[in-house]
């Protein structure tokens, strides 16, 4: 149909063509204003895929009018970031190097940007779906500003969908009406580029001579569909199998989770991502209801770092396996979402007078630490005291799940503390 990819002519030219990140490009925001001002400073964009990072550091350099050099952490190695550097000192304003997956550059390779960025020869933005904290070194970390992209909402899906509408009818004469939106958006799982993809194909299998042609969920489905999607780590179907993968395990279906868990390692995914997922998922999916589970899924981690592929396959699979097969509860889960919310509902209550440290004399004198019951001295090492502020007190967070290990917690519990807190 053409020889740019619809998602390359999709690109913003200006800011006000930016759709999503609104906290970030809103009106008078502080980041829209350094861009505007040109006041750059390093920085890593961290978000989930087709949210608009790759964009927004391609918005900033022709913005800012700087020279723009592009790596991907996946190919490029050492001597690529010096050759950079090297251009660097041959450019007027400090050009932007794009690391694209910043992620998986090894610790040399991270190491080897510090001077640069240090003195502003460069100026760095790194993308990232991985938490920085877990995979970038803690001196570029402390060189950069970290800025979290937010997935994109119904409403900047909807604009995307309107604006390659109108490109694709005046650019190209394809005249296409959406009357049904939902099979597009789930196709998309919320990332742009998909979203794009998605509706290219859709215009592909739509002719010049039809004349205005209108799609539905049913449509979309059958045409989207007609395409074999294959696995790839870069983020097309990255997240949809390790979707797939995570929901297996919590389903509790070794079967389904080893195929899936083969779908990535023949795919060549990182092994520390899949045992990542997993370590994640022992304490959300199963928590309590086996505490070994943890221990298992982090000695994984520890076991796949320490040996890489090929091998790690089978360690990974072991854990895979074990997770499937054992009990679930997400109580744990639960119970720190529940409190995180009443902690933003009720803002910092005071700490209750006998729970308070009592270091000087008049800390003793206002009270603190009056009253506190230390349970070693007492029966079963128990004692019956407020542990909540007054305003909260009888609140429950955790609710053992239905399982043998927990139901025995809750029984426990439930002998400690008798009708408190209803177990």
């Amino acid at each position: 149909m053409k020889n740019i990819p619809l998602a390359e002519l999709m690109r913003p030219k200006s800011i006000s063509e930016f759709v999503g990140q609104k906290h970030m490009m809103g009106d008078n925001s502080p980041f829209r204003l350094m861009i505007e001002d040109g006041k750059l400073h390093s920085m890593i964009f961290w978000g989930p895929p087709g949210v608009g990072k790759t964009t927004l550091a391609l918005l900033i350099s022709s913005v800012s009018n700087r020279e723009f050099f592009t790596l991907s952490a996946v190919s490029a190695g050492v001597k690529d970031v010096r050759s950079v550097i090297d251009k660097a000192s041959e450019c007027e304003k400090s050009p932007i190097l794009f690391i694209d997956e910043i992620h998986r550059f090894s610790k040399s390779q991270q190491d080897s940007l510090l001077n640069a960025v240090e003195t502003g020869k460069i100026i760095l933005i790194g993308a990232t779906t991985e938490n920085p904290s877990f995979e970038v070194i803690t001196p570029l970390l402390s060189r950069t500003q970290v800025y979290v992209l937010e997935p994109l909402s119904k409403d900047d899906l909807l604009e995307i969908i309107n604006r390659t509408v109108k490109v694709l009818a005046d650019y190209f004469d394809i005249k296409i009406v959406f009357k049904e939106i939902e099979a597009l958006l789930r196709i998309s799982g919320g990332d742009a580029r998909k979203l794009i993809n998605a509706i290219e194909i859709i215009s592909d299998a739509v002719s010049k001579t039809d004349g205005e042609v209108a799609i539905d969920n049913e449509k979309t489905k059958k045409i989207i569909q007609q395409r074999i999607v294959t696995y790839d780590k870069k983020g097309e179907t990255h997240y949809d199998v390790i979707s797939a993968f995570i929901k297996s395990i919590r389903g509790s279906d070794p079967n389904a989770a080893v195929y899936w868990l083969a779908r990535m390692i023949v795919g060549g995914e990182d092994p520390l991502f899949i045992a990542r997922r997993m370590l994640i998922l022992a304490s959300e999916d199963i928590g309590n209801a086996n505490p070994t589970a943890l221990v298992i899924a982090n000695n994984c981690f520890d076991a796949v770092n320490k040996v890489g592929y090929p091998e790690c396959r089978i360690i990974l699979s072991q854990t895979a396996i074990y997770l499937a097969c054992s009990p679930k509860s997400n109580a744990s889960y639960m119970a720190i979402n529940e409190a995180m919310r009443m902690v933003e509902k009720q803002g910092d209550l005071p700490v209750p007078l006998h729970l308070r440290n009592a270091p000087t004399k008049l800390m003793s004198e206002l009270g603190y630490g009056n009253d506190y019951k230390y349970a070693h001295d007492y029966n079963q090492n128990f004692v019956t005291q407020e542990f909540l502020p007054d305003q909260i007190s009888n609140t429950v967070f955790y609710n053992p799940g239905k399982n043998k290990r927990e139901n025995d917690l809750r029984n426990y519990l439930k002998t400690l503390w008798k009708d408190k807190y209803g177990y």
